[in-house]
């Protein structure tokens, strides 16, 4: 399965392909995008891995991430993975994540991508979701409460506090 492609009134969200590494790299090595997820930029080769994850997602499991574009302009990944992380306890849900660029920061642009997606997991019987945020990232936080996630426990993160939320 490849990713179906969702739009909004203002977004397209579609699958990844090789052409999006330049512009996913670029996004990546944004402070404003990694301080809260990591805290380092991610590598050309991090992010090319990612990309096929991504990829890779949509064969595995039935759903996975999307590129978020406003019009041709990549601005962020958003959607649905099978991260496995090493958290105790093990997340057992699909976790969702959402990043965008700090060009696209502020607008509802995340708001808008993660309602889409998530009405398509919910329209496919994944209606039960989790993710994982970083204490000090308040933005996310309250995107997540507008989105319906709500706080389940504390854990930590290669090493970093993380809020765990389900939906």
């Amino acid at each position: 399965m490849t990713a179906p492609t969702l739009t909004t009134d203002r977004l397209i969200l579609r699958a990844h392909g090789p052409d999006d590494l330049d512009a996913l790299t670029a996004m990546w090595n944004e402070p404003a995008v990694y301080r809260m997820i990591g805290g380092e930029p991610r590598s050309r080769e991090e992010v090319w891995i990612r990309l096929l994850r991504s990829i890779g997602q949509w064969q595995a499991f039935g759903y996975g991430s999307w590129v978020v574009c406003d019009g041709p302009a990549v601005i962020g990944e958003i959607g649905l993975i099978e991260a496995r992380r090493a958290i105790d306890a093990p997340l057992t849900l699909p976790e969702v994540g959402w990043t965008l660029a700090p060009d696209a920061h502020g607008k509802g642009y995340a708001y808008e991508a993660l309602t889409a997606a998530l009405a398509w997991a919910d329209r496919q019987g994944i209606t039960r979701t989790t993710c994982i945020i970083d204490p000090a990232n308040a933005a996310s936080r309250k995107l997540a409460a507008k989105i319906g996630y709500t706080h389940v426990r504390d854990t930590t993160y290669k090493g970093h506090p993380v809020h765990v939320l389900e939906r």
